[in-house]
Parts: C-alpha cells; sequence; structure tokens
C-alpha cells in the first residue's frame, strides 16, 4: 500500500481493512491526517497512529500500550522525526513492522 501512494498510517489500517467494522474508504479516510507523524507535523509516526486504530476498531485498544512499546523496541523511537533522522527513510519498513506486530497481536 505504501509503495502505491498511501501515507504510513493509510498503509498500516489497509492492511487490515477486511477485519474493521467499517469500509475500507472510510478507514482510509480516517487514517489520512496522521501520515508522516500527523500531517507532516513528525510527531507520532504514522505507522503506530495506524496500531491503534486498528485495535480500536478491532476491540483490543489495550494492547495499544504493548504494541507502540514493541515498535519502539524494534525500530528505537515511535517519533517520525527522530526516526527520519535515524536514517528510517522510506518508511516501507516500518509498515511492514507495525503490520507484523498487529498480526502478532490482534487476533489473540
Amino acid at each position: 500500500m505504501h509503495k502505491s501512494g498511501c501515507n504510513c498510517c493509510q498503509s498500516v489500517v489497509l492492511a487490515y481493512a477486511d477485519k474493521l467494522p467499517i469500509d475500507a474508504a472510510s478507514a482510509s479516510n480516517m487514517a489520512a491526517p496522521f501520515g508522516r507523524g500527523l500531517s507532516g507535523l513528525r510527531e507520532v509516526c504514522g505507522c503506530v497512529s495506524g496500531m491503534a486504530m486498528v485495535a480500536g476498531l478491532c476491540g483490543k485498544a489495550s494492547s495499544v500500550k504493548m504494541m507502540a512499546e514493541k515498535f519502539r523496541e524494534e525500530n528505537g523511537d515511535i517519533n517520525c522525526g527522530r526516526l527520519l533522522q535515524s536514517g528510517k527513510r522510506p518508511c516501507n519498513d516500518l509498515v511492514a513492522c507495525a503490520a507484523k506486530i498487529l498480526e502478532e497481536n490482534i487476533d489473540n
């Protein structure tokens, strides 16, 4: 998804579109402003925001902190700006990491 033009948050959310209680277009619109660390502000990584959205929509909101910590452990941070400064660009690997963390936790 990320390689085809979706932002990081949309890419994570749309990877789980089939598990969400909303349609893919609504999910994409919901996630759109969270890319690039909240509309380019480079705050919380859009991949982490996407994990939180999917978890919340799937009734797993209580697992968000643990998933964010796992993402931080694997990537060194959850802040978009600091991740980019550390060379974590392009973001395809971060999207894959977030999707993997979701896969390990969303169905459990």
